[in-house]
């Protein structure tokens, strides 16, 4: 028989705590073929809310108690539930419960069917059809949990899953062990855990179920959802975002890019004392080129790094696919220099090369040219390999 355990997070749910467990072991009843479990983290509430588990626990033997020393937060009370659950009780499946019976118990069949079904994890959603939230909460509180979840799957831009914030889940062995190791080298703050742990699944290609449910609000105590979720979360998401960009080709194409988009442009002021305008400008091209080709080939590229002996043959063809960024760069100067015309302002020489109207005509040729260049480099020069 395969085991369950539901893990409840508690700070100052003495409230509470009785009834959850009481109505949780009265479902765990009515489920065959699962061993039930629960598991309660407590951060050492003022409450003492761990006391009452303490003698609930005379009660029923399948309730555990794990107390942290301090206060430590929602994703590290689940972190360390988990690892507790998993490793300890040896439990096949977790799951997320909170304390106020803001998730429904009688819900969780419904999880473990879908469990059986060969999901890895389960989300109980308030956003699809059978799902809700309290009619009688404030337009506040419904416009932060609706367009919060908008925005979070914008930024992410993801929208395979309806409720991103949901903190009713079931979790398997095996889907733990593929994201916790990720999880344990990040801090995380409350509940940007939900958040980060559900996106972690995702780009593991975890399969996903969403079971609809109600959301019911707390009767007793106060909802430990402030402003700072908000301001956690969106830094959480735009960090995430960002370090992802970071990391990807296109990040690493644009930075070469502008490297050797500046060296052009300075160049082109250097040749422009020796030579005619088109002529330097064609000068400045050659030599981002061969700035480009090195750089990209090292870093950008580097997974499909070149071999010594195919670097002669590859720059003569790199510098062939650029032939259409520099026939775009060339273009835009031409009708530049002449439907517009060259222009210098001799003033300061900082306000002479802002007034300058030939680096600009360089400068949008460039951008122009990049898209062509990243088309070229990915599919001619840097081609992957089957």
């Amino acid at each position: 028989m395969k085991k369950a355990c539901v893990i409840i997070p508690t700070y100052n749910e003495l409230g509470n705590i009785d009834k959850t467990v009481s109505q949780l072991q009265e479902v765990f009843l009515t489920i065959k073929n699962w061993q039930m479990s629960i598991l309660v983290v407590d951060d050492t509430s003022p409450d003492k809310t761990y006391l009452k588990v303490q003698e609930l626990q005379k009660k029923y033997k399948n309730l555990h108690l794990v107390l942290n020393k301090t206060k430590a937060g929602l994703g590290a009370a689940y972190l360390k539930g988990m690892d507790y659950a998993f490793n300890k009780l040896e439990s096949d499946v977790v799951f997320e419960f909170d304390a106020d019976l803001s998730h429904n118990p009688k819900k969780i069949p419904e999880f473990l069917k879908k469990i059986e079904q060969g999901y890895g994890l389960v989300i109980g959603s308030r956003y699809i059809p059978g799902g809700s939230i309290p009619a009688n909460w404030g337009w506040h509180r419904k416009f932060l949990s609706r367009v919060g979840n908008l925005v979070i799957k914008i930024i992410l831009t993801n929208f395979s899953l309806s409720d991103w914030t949901t903190g009713f889940r079931a979790i398997t062995n095996e889907t733990y062990q593929k994201i916790n190791s990720e999880m344990r080298g990040q801090r995380f703050s409350g509940y940007t855990f939900q958040i980060g742990f559900l996106y972690k699944a995702v780009k593991k290609q975890i399969k996903i179920a969403e079971v609809p449910f109600h959301f019911q609000d707390r009767t007793i105590g106060k909802s430990k959802i402030g402003p700072e979720y908000i301001i956690n979360s969106l830094a959480f998401l735009t960090k995430t975002r960002l370090i992802e960009f970071t990391e990807t080709r296109v990040f690493k194409f644009l930075v070469v890019g502008s490297i050797a988009a500046v060296l052009q442009l300075v160049s082109l002021e250097l040749y422009r004392l020796l030579f005619s305008y088109q002529l330097a400008n064609f000068f400045a091209i050659e030599t981002a080129i061969i700035l480009n080709f090195s750089l990209n080939n090292f870093w950008t590229f580097s997974d499909r790094k070149l071999k010594t002996k195919k670097i002669p043959l590859k720059f003569i063809q790199f510098n062939l696919t650029s032939a259409g960024s520099i026939i775009i760069q060339l273009i835009v100067a031409f009708l530049g220099e002449t439907f517009i015309g060259i222009r210098e302002v001799m003033v300061l020489p900082i306000i002479n090369y802002l007034l300058d109207t030939g680096p600009v005509f360089s400068a949008t040729g460039i951008i122009i040219g990049m898209f062509w260049n990243f088309f070229a480099y990915s599919v001619i020069i840097w081609k992957k390999k089957k």
